[in-house]
């Protein structure tokens, strides 16, 4: 193979790893950025392989943008006519993995042909094509995209699955995995909620078949999670080592072009003022949650930049991954009146802002966040103090060990119900940007994220840990 930088036999030479993350933006960027460094840090070359469940314009424009020694790979479309439709995306994304292993098998054979193959790197829900990458010669690795809390839970996963009487959100007491903040069992990891769902069954197949790594790289670091660091960096028999590389987000520069509107509002605003409010690629509320959101912000008598998507019951899921978003105009869905109440503090922008560029900008004071972890990581790494509102996944995992393990977030009481009121999201935002509590949250970010930069540093605990593994791929025959 010649990727235009030198000979075939030098490319030949240059170790290769393939990667193969799955389905959802969230899942490709972390992995995206640990392969820009891999290129830049130590001369590798790279085959990111992705399934066609995932195609969509943001991933090929993500694909499109990195360096050209950074290659991309689609395998062919696999049948889905079999499964309900109501399928949770964890079912869907792993079937796509298991029917998609023929043709895994031929692309990974090329590269063992055409390259100097020296790991394969799959995420937290691609653990059934190590076989192939062990039949090749190839030894698996996993990069888990989220934090050590989570990636705990998965490896006791067997055990729990056996012990385990009835439901998680009927425990009586919260579940205690070591060094990790205890989880209440309503926050549990929203496939495992539902024992009789496929997608409890296929998480905990995951979780076993995560002891047959080579080892796991894990997007999280040691000061955002000391005591679960110190537990998972032992030797422990039968488990891969650990490595935390974290945090691997997006610089955010192209982005910050696009979104001048934002960037020229802030810009007028003053200094730590405005709470941004975003609640990811695909995070979406209910048309009444939206209304008690926008009156809440209203109530706060904050200042507020709010990334307005349309509700989830006008077509939109928070858990979509693989449809088109509604193309529904997001601001008809929002309380009357309200534009014109907020518009001397609020600005309102339909559906995408520069989130990195918005966040380390000097206005932003705040960050009402669905706690998905790369939006986490981009928090910390900007040093703002957050405002924790969960939809699904991990992400009420992640609220937790914001709010009571890291301390870096305050959480929002829903009524009986599950609706959060506009009185007590005016509660909350007024006590994160201005009271005793908030300016704990933000003290508190400001150590990580001064924490989050050493480790990236030559020396770092972080860049230390990604040499480990970078020096044995290097050694990998």
């Amino acid at each position: 193979m010649d990727n235009g930088n030198g000979t075939a036999a030098t490319c030949l030479r240059r170790p290769h790893v393939a990667m193969m993350p799955t389905p959802g933006i969230g899942h490709l960027m972390p992995l995206a950025e640990l392969a820009k460094l891999l290129v830049d840090r130590y001369g590798f070359s790279i085959t990111i392989i992705t399934l066609a469940v995932s195609a969509s314009k943001a991933q090929a424009a993500l694909l499109s943008s990195l360096p050209p020694d950074i290659f991309s790979l689609a395998l062919a479309p696999v049948p889905f006519h079999d499964l309900p439709p109501d399928a949770h995306i964890v079912t869907t994304m792993s079937i796509a993995i298991v029917r998609s292993l023929p043709d895994l098998r031929d692309a990974l054979s090329r590269l063992r042909s055409s390259t100097n193959l020296v790991a394969f790197v799959t995420d937290l829900f691609g653990t059934d094509a190590f076989p192939v990458a062990r039949e090749l010669g190839v030894p698996p690795y996993i990069f888990f995209p989220s934090n050590l809390l989570t990636l705990s839970l998965f490896l006791h996963l067997p055990e729990l699955d056996a012990t385990a009487t009835c439901e998680y959100r009927d425990l009586p007491v919260p579940l205690r995995l070591p060094g990790c903040v205890p989880i209440p069992g309503r926050d549990v990891l929203h496939p495992l909620q539902d024992r009789s769902n496929d997608a409890y069954r296929w998480t905990v197949h995951h979780g076993r078949r995560y002891r047959e790594a080579e080892g796991i790289l894990v997007n999280s670091f040691e000061a955002m999670e000391p005591e679960a660091a110190k537990i998972l960096r032992q030797h422990e028999p039968g488990r891969p080592p650990v490595h935390l590389v974290a945090p691997l987000t997006q610089s955010g520069t192209a982005e910050a072009d696009e979104g001048l509107e934002c960037m020229r509002w802030l810009d007028q605003q003053p200094p730590g003022s405005v709470l941004f409010v975003s609640f990811g690629s695909r995070g979406t509320l209910s048309t009444a949650q939206m209304a008690e959101l926008a009156l809440g912000l209203e109530l706060s008598g904050q200042r507020f930049l709010w990334v307005v998507r349309s509700p989830s019951d006008c077509g939109d899921s928070s858990e979509a991954y693989f449809t088109v978003q509604s193309k529904e105009d997001p601001f008809r869905f929002l309380p009357t009146g309200f534009v014109d109440r907020t518009r001397e503090v609020g600005l309102l922008v339909p559906s995408w802002a520069p989130q990195v560029a918005v966040l380390n900008h000097a206005a932003t004071g705040g960050f009402l966040s669905h706690c998905g972890w790369n939006s986490t990581l981009e928090g910390v790494q900007a040093g703002v103090a957050m405002v924790a509102w969960p939809l699904y996944a991990e992400q009420r995992q992640n609220a937790v060990l914001l709010a009571d393990g890291a301390r870096i977030a305050l959480r929002l009481r829903a009524a009986e119900g599950g609706l959060v009121p506009r009185e007590e999201v005016g509660r909350v935002v007024r006590e994160l940007m201005e009271g005793d509590k908030g300016k704990v949250a933000r003290r508190r970010v400001a150590e990580l994220r001064e924490a989050a930069a050493r480790g990236l540093k030559e020396g770092g605990l972080a860049y230390k840990a990604l040499d480990e593994v970078a020096n044995k791929w290097k050694t990998t025959n």
